[in-house]
């Protein structure tokens, strides 16, 4: 090495070392006179320079992590991802008065690199400020107006539900994988709101769409994926988030493809959907020349991407974990069944008749809360500076609600960590509400499709149990039925077939 190569190596050594000490020194510097100046900050365990307190995180399960860290630092404290001051609120109380009763102060979203790079401010779910705003209050109008939590969306069900059971009837018996037909089947829920109508289970569009929403949600939750959101500049390397940006690219192609076909049979006096009622309101806007408006190509298909991964995961996911509940814990089971017998018969269930299925309404709330699908909910930040629960807390600082805490506070539920529909009965046997029932999260974030979600679940629910008995697969136990979830960024049940036998 000539004497020239040798003085530029030193030279990169001595400049990184460099970088690292000022970036040491900021961080020392930053982390050391906020709680003097401004208040003191909540308590937490000692990060390391840089790296936080991530050697500390299972980053595959991070809820499990923060769970334990509330039990030594409390309801409220602090955790650095990397060198991102993070603010974990725990337990009911916490969450309540925060997203609550102080809505205003903690309802901006955080949005985490992973979800700047796929909606860059856009859409309903990740998104702040003005066009939040009004691409929520249109999608609820709308939404609603197209049938979500009322008469419509029940309609839209009740068609749904003899084709989900048909295809649970192919098997004869057999075990398989409940993942698909109950993906496709709560899909096509979300897609005849937005789009106007539904999809046949073979469309290789539709497929591919509920496919790739299911995959993008399993890989969102893996400990690659944080690591990038801690270290962004580490993205070249992670080659889930390179599979990601894939799913992602795929996905906006296919909702423009809708898109651009809904447009072209526009009727603006017969909107079909979403689709049609956001197409038309941009047009009018356009029209009258205003051409700075939010209803823009970006925002829907943003809006609509958004619309139709959130209205499959959660919902599928939570029936899945019903099903999957029902094969463990046959004697629940037998008695769900005995309701819907005694109360319905055969006849079609309907959204009425959930006021006289005491029961079963209490085991699929208490299926929701085991299932704890969204542990940590879609993190928050602060809109200002806020004082909390004796603590400040700075504009724009990472908020996570942790979910399982609330769903698994043992304060407000009698047995948390077991499935026991008892929680939500009262002593003569009727449905009783619970207020740390949070399994839509709370708040001015509170999820858009709950009253959609809450009749999906009933109505596939009773129809799924009145029409089929589920168990393990031959030489499979209850006993041996895994409740481990598996690594998303929603709770999915880990890998399982089950045998959906006839009872008609």
């Amino acid at each position: 090495m000539s004497l020239i190569e040798g003085l530029l190596q030193t030279s990169s050594t001595v400049t990184l070392l460099g970088a690292v000490l000022f970036l040491l020194v900021l961080y020392l510097r930053a982390s050391g006179s906020s709680s003097e100046e401004q208040g003191k900050e909540p308590p937490g365990p000692r990060p390391l320079p840089l790296l936080g307190n991530m050697l500390q995180l299972d980053l595959k399960r991070p809820y499990l992590t923060l769970c334990e860290l509330s039990k030594k630092y409390g309801s409220i404290f602090t955790v650095h991802f990397g060198p991102k001051k993070v603010v974990v609120l725990a337990g009911y109380k916490t969450v309540k008065q925060a997203l609550v009763n102080q809505a205003e102060d903690f309802g901006d979203r955080d949005i985490t690199p992973v979800f700047y790079d796929f909606n860059q401010g856009h859409g309903i779910l990740f998104a702040n400020g003005d066009s939040w705003k009004e691409m929520r209050r249109f999608a609820l109008t709308n939404l609603r107006d197209f049938g979500m939590g009322n008469k419509g969306s029940e309609d839209k069900i009740l068609e749904e539900i003899p084709y989900l059971i048909e295809v649970f009837e192919k098997h004869d018996g057999q075990a398989f994988d409940t993942t698909q037909p109950v993906i496709y089947a709560v899909s096509n829920i979300i897609s005849a709101i937005v789009y106007g109508s539904r999809f046949e289970y073979t469309d290789p569009l539709f497929t591919g769409m509920a496919d790739r929403a299911n995959k993008s949600i399993r890989l969102l939750g893996t400990a690659s994926i944080q690591m990038y959101n801690m270290f962004p500049w580490l993205g070249p390397w992670i080659k889930n988030l390179t599979s990601l940006k894939e799913i992602v690219v795929d996905m906006k192609m296919e909702v423009g493809k809708l898109v651009r076909g809904l447009k072209e049979t526009l009727n603006p006096q017969m909107c079909r959907g979403f689709v049609d009622s956001f197409l038309v309101r941009k047009q009018t806007l356009e029209e009258s020349g205003n051409m700075d408006s939010l209803y823009h190509d970006n925002n829907l298909v943003i809006s609509v991407t958004n619309l139709f991964g959130a209205g499959t995961d959660t919902t599928g996911t939570t029936l899945r974990w019903g099903l999957l509940l029902m094969a463990k814990y046959t004697h629940i089971q037998d008695r769900v069944q005995d309701e819907i017998n005694r109360v319905i018969g055969s006849r079609q269930p309907l959204v009425k008749d959930r006021k006289n299925l005491p029961y079963t309404d209490a085991v699929i709330h208490e299926i929701q809360r085991l299932a704890n699908i969204a542990p940590m909910a879609i993190p928050h930040t602060t809109s200002r500076d806020v004082t909390f629960q004796g603590y400040f807390i700075k504009k724009g600082t990472s908020v996570i609600p942790l979910l399982t805490s609330v769903l698994q506070d043992d304060s407000e539920w009698e047995s948390p960590q077991t499935f026991n529909p008892a929680h939500f009965l009262d002593e003569q046997g009727g449905f009783v509400r619970k207020d740390a029932f949070m399994a839509f999260s709370a708040g001015r974030r509170v999820c858009l499709g709950e009253g959609l979600a809450r009749m999906e679940l009933f109505l596939f629910f009773t129809s799924l149990l009145q029409h089929f008995s589920f168990s393990p697969p031959p030489g499979v136990t209850e006993d041996d039925l895994d409740l481990t979830p598996s690594v998303g960024f929603t709770l999915n049940p880990s890998p399982h077939q089950l045998c959906a036998v006839s009872r008609i």
